[in-house]
């Protein structure tokens, strides 16, 4: 025992390594990406027990392996039950004009092939600019609601917008409206008062992979990062806003209170169906039972707009990146321009070199990120591929009125991607996301100048002033290089 205590530290680093190099043996063996198996790996030598702790936290896919695998059969087992709802045989759709479908084709057929997610025609979509713009129209939404109201968002807290939301669900409640919620365990800032409130008005509430310590988990694999609501079956909200006091600009907030600019959609149609399938299949999951799927879930829609609308997801549970994939097809098949604003910019080797070569073949390429955002080791990570982008063409600005938190993309003033997933590694392969595909001349004509009016509020990068910067700044970025699969 005395030699044991002599050499704790020498027993403690030798049993450290050995599982090291175990560990590293099985992630090789598991032919991930290179880059991320490379900074997981380095990670794991360099920071002995420490680097074995984020393997385990950031890194393990043990429970995409296995709870997932129990999500899958819920999938499987109900899909067929709603599966005809979905309007994939519809003959309504055949005659309608389909010239921005057809300039995007590959992309439709990617979503359908991936997913069996439909093109859908009839749909009325529209824009909604800034949180307080998203909650006004929600609002109202629910306040008409009839038969349901289905809740999915990553943030969900407890304040004044969070409140006002929870009195009016209860009211619908107690009107007859079913209500189901899901809110992310580790993002929502929800009080157990404000829990219990809603449970007490017969509210169906679950979180979404309940964790301990979430405070400091707060980047733990597998979080559900989707931001939607479906009304009746017929009218849902997808995009980028939370319900939290911080993505809505009150006018009576003081001046210091930063200034959120995001993007949100409201869809009236068919497409609707998509989102409703989603919420479904995920509330099966954290529920732990399976909802029987009713009729008014997914009602019959007959409305005179023709918008073209696909619903795209991903998620750990899903057998490809569905979304980064969409993304990328749309990248590698524009013609003209291709408008970007995301606030995490820290792409794959396949995105970065699709938007590159974009570039520099002559379609214009422009990107808006915050000019400090939220998080400053995903700052100095994003501005470590700026370089590389500024050298190929691709114009970068920077946002500097606020937070720009929009995940937005215009192409060829036909195709419009409005929804919850960032350019990044956690939204690409990590977390849930859902995104709305839009084949639309004038809803892209409309984010267009959407995108020119961000642009006023933006400063222009140059590649020669961004060489100049600070010497300091370049091994930051570098050191959160290291990190960004990871992030």
């Amino acid at each position: 025992m005395n030699v044991f205590l002599d050499n704790f530290w020498w027993v403690l680093l030798s049993v450290n390594f050995l599982i090291v190099f175990i560990t590293a043996g099985y992630e090789l063996m598991h032919f991930r990406e290179p880059v991320k198996s490379i900074s997981l790996i380095f990670a794991l030598f360099v920071l002995p027990v420490i680097g074995l702790l984020v393997y385990y936290f950031f890194a393990q896919e043990f429970r995409k392996s296995k709870l997932f695998n129990r999500k899958k059969l819920y999938d499987q087992k109900i899909i067929q039950h709603w599966e005809d709802k979905l309007i994939l045989k519809d003959q309504d759709l055949i005659d309608l004009d389909q010239d921005c479908i057809a300039q995007k084709i590959k992309l439709v057929h990617l979503l359908q092939n991936n997913q069996k997610k439909p093109v859908t025609f009839k749909n009325k979509a529209s824009v909604l600019i800034n949180g307080e713009n998203k909650f006004s129209a929600l609002f109202n939404d629910i306040k008409k609601a009839q038969h349901h109201i289905h809740i999915e968002y990553y943030i969900f807290n407890s304040g004044r917008i969070g409140n006002r939301l929870i009195l009016l669900l209860c009211e619908k409640a107690e009107e007859g409206v079913k209500i189901r919620v899901s809110y992310d365990y580790v993002a929502s800032r929800l009080s157990s008062k404000a829990v219990k409130k809603m449970k007490s008005c017969g509210i169906e509430i679950f979180p979404f992979m309940p964790v301990w310590f979430p405070n400091l988990t707060r980047k733990l694999n597998y979080r559900n990062h989707r931001k939607m609501a479906i009304i009746d079956g017929n009218i849902g909200f997808i995009g980028g806003i939370n319900i939290c006091d911080e993505y809505v600009n009150f006018e009576e907030n003081p001046k210091e209170k930063l200034f959120w600019r995001d993007t949100h959609l409201r869809i009236e149609g068919h497409a609707v169906k998509s989102l409703q399938a989603q919420f479904l299949l995920n509330f099966n999951f954290i529920s732990g039972k399976e909802l029987k799927v009713e009729d008014e879930f997914f009602p019959k829609i007959d409305i005179p707009q023709r918008t073209a609308v696909q619903i795209a997801a991903s998620g750990p549970d899903t057998d490809w990146q569905n979304i980064m994939e969409a993304i990328l097809t749309a990248i590698n098949t524009a013609d003209k321009y291709i408008y970007i604003t995301t606030p995490y910019f820290i792409p794959n080797n396949q995105i970065l070199t699709a938007l590159c070569m974009a570039s520099r073949i002559g379609v214009e390429v422009k990107i808006i990120i915050p000019e400090k955002g939220d998080s400053v080791i995903a700052r100095y990570a994003t501005n470590s591929y700026i370089e590389k982008l500024l050298e190929s063409g691709v114009q970068v600005f920077h946002y500097h009125k606020g937070m720009v938190h929009a995940k937005t993309m215009v192409v060829d003033g036909v195709l419009t991607s409005i929804g919850s997933c960032n350019l990044d590694n956690r939204s690409f392969d990590i977390n849930f996301e859902i995104n709305a595909f839009l084949y639309d001349k004038e809803v892209a004509e409309e984010m267009t100048e959407v995108y020119k009016n961000d642009l006023k509020e933006t400063t222009k990068l140059t590649i020669e002033e961004w060489m100049q910067r600070p010497a300091l700044e370049k091994i930051r970025e570098a050191l959160a290089r290291l990190w960004a699969p990871l992030l």
